[in-house]
């Protein structure tokens, strides 16, 4: 099979692990904390890992990995309808997994997606049992309908961390620069962390995360992203701050100012990598 096809066939495979990272996402937040909401997290993060492994066997071919989302299914109005969804999802990926796999002949690559496979199936079988085990414990949807200055701050912080996780990823992966690919790495892990504290912070306080993103910047040459990357990191830290100083809130305060210097560490790294960049 030509490369081409090869790329075509994974970035549809990574576009579907784009959809599920972000359906599990919405339905852990959405069930708030516990238990089961911190398992259907875990299963995001392996979405995730295959996400990554997944983009870097792109690049590695000559392609660019897709930003997009795939498929989703964000209908249902009660959990355990949310977990059948997820089961859906999960015996979606199974089957495409397979098809993908009987028509790639490339071995290195036929076994990574055979390893993929064996995480689609465990979870497809762990949703299967959360759709009694949510039924039983009458798990509800927390989120409410919150319109007010607070909940536009956080939907608008969830919105710029999930722009720059995809920013910083796509950065990493078409980085030739090591150090550049680590710190890139680094610092969208950060973010996540980011989107998951606002969002928590939003579904907890009566309203409901809007996981959706703004444009994302391709660039593919390391100091163009790097310029990028400060710009986007001086003007959020900015916006951090005063939101913290708008609230009344203390908690959030509390966590504006954190996500804040946060982005200044991110903003004095990346100065450092592009100083050294432009150096060479």
């Amino acid at each position: 099979m030509e490369k081409t096809k090869i790329i075509e066939l994974l970035n549809t495979d990574l576009k579907d692990e784009h959809g599920a990272i972000i359906q599990y996402l919405s339905h852990s937040y959405g069930i708030g904390e516990g238990e089961v909401a911190c398992e259907i997290e875990s299963f995001a993060r392996e979405e995730m890992r295959h996400l990554d492994w997944l983009a870097e066997t792109i690049v590695s071919l000559g392609g660019q990995p897709s930003l997009e989302r795939g498929t989703m299914n964000m209908t249902g109005t009660t959990v355990p309808a949310w977990m059948a969804n997820d089961v859906g999802l999960e015996q979606g990926a199974i089957d495409q997994y397979e098809q993908h796999i009987k028509l790639i002949d490339d071995p290195d690559i036929k076994r990574l997606l055979q390893r993929i496979l064996a995480d689609e199936k465990s979870h497809r079988g762990k949703f299967e049992h959360l759709v009694e085990k949510t039924r039983k414990e009458g798990l509800k949807d927390i989120r409410g309908d919150r319109q007010d200055s607070t909940a536009k701050t956080l939907n608008w912080g969830i919105s710029h961390e999930y722009t720059v996780v995809l920013q910083y990823m796509f950065h990493s992966y078409m980085t030739k620069k090591a150090e550049a690919k680590k710190q890139l790495e680094d610092q969208a892990i950060n973010e996540m962390q980011h989107m998951g504290w606002l969002s928590e912070e939003m579904a907890s306080g009566g309203g409901n995360p809007k996981l959706e993103h703004t444009e994302v910047d391709r660039s593919t040459k390391t100091a163009d992203m790097l310029k990028v990357d400060m710009k986007i990191e001086k003007e959020v830290a900015e916006k951090y701050d005063i939101a913290a100083k708008e609230t009344k809130d203390t908690g959030l305060k509390t966590l504006l100012l954190r996500i804040r210097d946060n982005e200044r560490y991110h903003l004095d790294v990346f100065k450092d990598l592009l100083k050294k960049e432009e150096e060479k």
